[in-house]
């Protein structure tokens, strides 16, 4: 699958593949959009096009943001969808990019016909105190080496490949140091507006093994009750990123998602 860069007006960096229905994947705070990209191979090949997304801060988007976090996220997301004319679309959102996916639905239900919600953070897993121990333990000089570490817990489904990419991961933010600790400061208490109003059909997909939720399967079924329409998942031995760790049994379940859906241009 050959890859072709594209880039926001504001810097963010994305590439489309495929042909067919749009599917706007975006992934989780400290990881790149090729978190998505076995599961876009599936979605390619059932004929589906896939736009992967990187985080402000993140992979290769390149920009002077003073905001990150959720809304920047979801309006980073509407502006891929408008760029590739593809609405409506359906938005595939990882740990906190599922707060801008759903945030982004309930901005333009024109634009969005369906989510697919992944370990998600549709509120603050932890308290205000706790973000601020956070922030101080993400300050350098030893914030790299204290999100490497807890990062490699966070993919337990690739085996030692986690260490791999935690070591990788952290490498490339260590440029951009700054606007990982402003995304890392993200509030999820604004998702609290959109819930209740977003009616588009939602699979919601939570790793057995998630490390960031102490009951994962009773934070998929709050997520899922914040819905109309949902349908929950749970992939056995996952962590927080199903999509990458388990991505055939992941594609199994979005793809017939997508198929009952009918379809998600106009």
């Amino acid at each position: 699958m050959g890859i072709s860069i594209s880039f926001l007006e504001n810097g963010v960096a994305y590439e489309a593949m495929g042909e067919g229905p749009l599917v706007v994947c975006s992934p989780g705070m400290g990881d790149r959009r090729d978190a998505f990209r076995p599961l876009a191979e599936f979605l390619v090949g059932a004929g589906f096009r896939v736009a992967l997304v990187d985080l402000r801060g993140h992979g290769d988007s390149r920009g002077a943001w003073e905001v990150f976090g959720d809304e920047a996220t979801a309006s980073d997301l509407i502006g891929v969808i408008e760029r590739l004319d593809g609405g409506p679309s359906v938005i595939a959102g990882a740990s906190m990019s599922a707060a801008s996916a759903t945030i982004a639905a309930g901005r333009r239900p024109d634009l969005v016909s369906g989510l697919v919600l992944l370990g998600p953070f549709l509120r603050n897993g932890a308290g205000a105190l706790m973000r601020v121990v956070m922030s101080v333990l993400l300050a350098k000089p030893w914030g790299p080496s204290v999100w490497r570490s807890y990062s490699a817990r966070l993919w337990p489904g690739l085996g030692e490949g986690a260490a791999t990419r935690a070591a990788e991961l952290t490498d490339d933010l260590r440029s951009r140091w700054s606007d990982f600790r402003k995304t890392a400061a993200t509030d999820h208490a604004v998702v609290a507006a959109w819930l209740g109003r977003v009616e588009v059909p939602t699979l919601v997909v939570m790793g057995t093994a998630d490390p960031d939720w102490s009951d994962p399967a009773a934070e998929a079924d709050w997520v899922a009750e914040q819905f109309p329409t949902s349908r929950i998942v749970m992939v056995d031995g996952a962590g927080h990123a199903p999509m990458l760790e388990r991505p055939s049994i992941v594609a199994s379940q979005v793809t017939g998602f997508l198929g009952e859906l009918g379809g998600t241009r106009g």
